[in-house]
């Protein structure tokens, strides 16, 4: 439905629930708390599923883009020193497979341990999609975790599985499929 909203230009109503904040530390609970939540107990499906829909319509509402793609300038916020982990998407999909195949219930990280600045993310994006793409830096947004990367030892041990595409062979085929996906939006919107 937001995907739809943001093609015909709607306005985007969700209703949520006071279970987003679940067993509350904070009473009574403002808009701004995040919550004291038990991501896998018994009624997680239904907290996490409206925390989940908050999270979603708040980045449509941000604009989480394709800069580079569309030749806009690629936004680093902060000193651009934060880490995060990328992962190609049919990786992720071996992992989800390893994984319903086996008998295992529990959480799992089914990341890619490979850790990059987001100033290292954008000098890969210019060597391996455009070389003349430009970086503007923005103020750091709050909240913005500092490092991210998973232990995949678990998933390595007892299914088997790790990651096999690195994050210069997978951001080309993802912008393969971007400029796709670009270009029936764009068409669509002749029709």
């Amino acid at each position: 439905m937001l995907g739809l909203a943001k093609r015909v230009g709607a306005r985007f109503l969700l209703t949520s629930t006071s279970e987003v904040y679940g067993d509350p530390l904070q009473h009574p609970q403002k808009e701004t708390y995040w919550g004291n939540v038990n991501p896998i107990g018994e009624r997680s499906c239904y907290d996490e599923g409206k925390r989940t829909a908050e999270t979603l319509a708040m980045d449509y509402h941000r604009g989480a883009g394709v800069e580079a793609i569309r030749k806009q300038p690629m936004t680093v916020y902060g000193d651009g020193q934060q880490t995060r982990s990328f992962q190609y998407v049919s990786d992720l999909v071996d992992g989800l497979v390893a994984l319903m195949e086996g008998e295992h219930i529990r959480p799992f990280n089914l990341g890619n341990p490979g850790e990059f600045s987001m100033l290292e993310l954008s000098e890969v994006v210019k060597e391996t999609i455009d070389p003349t793409a430009t970086i503007e830096f923005k103020p750091n947004t709050a909240d913005d975790p500092h490092m991210r990367k998973p232990d995949i030892s678990k998933a390595k041990e007892l299914l088997n599985w790790e990651p096999k595409i690195s994050l210069r062979e997978g951001l080309p085929l993802m912008v393969g499929d971007f400029w796709k996906r670009i270009l029936n939006e764009d068409e669509g919107k002749d029709a």
